[in-house]
């Protein structure tokens, strides 16, 4: 497989992870490890470093929601810059191109859900190329970008010895 999708694969995993323990890992010169980061950095397709949050761990009561979003493509751009209108927003997380019924997914987060419902309605909804929007609140999260939220998750591969 390829060191560079190796690479990636392995820091979105766990970004934690310096290039001298990726280069033990994948048999490789930390220098090659070193250089295809830097440059991957550079290049942006590496865009960020994040840690994933269980939030019902903590003080925070947040709401977020999914909010589909119905719009008019423009010309010459399509929906490109009516997305990049959207998420601008600071409350918007997230923003997806979609096939199907409607053409945004929209991903938002609100200290309540009055903050949620003022922003559909008084910045989202009134925007020009905006036909109509349906929200769905998250209620809890189960699983994230490939990791469990259950706090009883225990790590169930059986043992292999020497």
């Amino acid at each position: 497989m390829d060191i560079e999708k190796r690479v990636l694969e392995m820091l979105e995993n766990d970004a934690r992870l310096s290039a001298k323990t990726i280069a033990m890992m994948l048999d490789a010169d930390e220098k090659v490890i070193v250089d295809t980061i830097a440059r991957l950095e550079r290049e942006k397709t590496i865009l960020g470093y994040r840690a994933l949050v269980n939030w019902e761990n903590t003080d925070w009561e947040g709401v977020t929601a999914m909010i589909e979003v119905k719009v008019s493509p423009e010309r010459e751009v399509g929906f490109n810059s009516i997305a990049e209108r959207i998420y601008r927003f600071p409350e918007v997380r997230s923003v997806y191109l979609m096939s199907g019924g409607f053409d945004l997914t929209v991903i938002v987060e609100g200290d309540s859900l009055k903050d949620v419902a003022n922003f559909v309605t008084h910045k989202l909804s009134p925007l020009d190329k905006v036909q109509s929007t349906v929200s769905h609140f998250i209620l809890k999260r189960y699983k994230e970008d490939h990791v469990i939220f259950d706090a009883n998750d225990e790590d169930k591969r059986l043992v292999v010895s020497p």
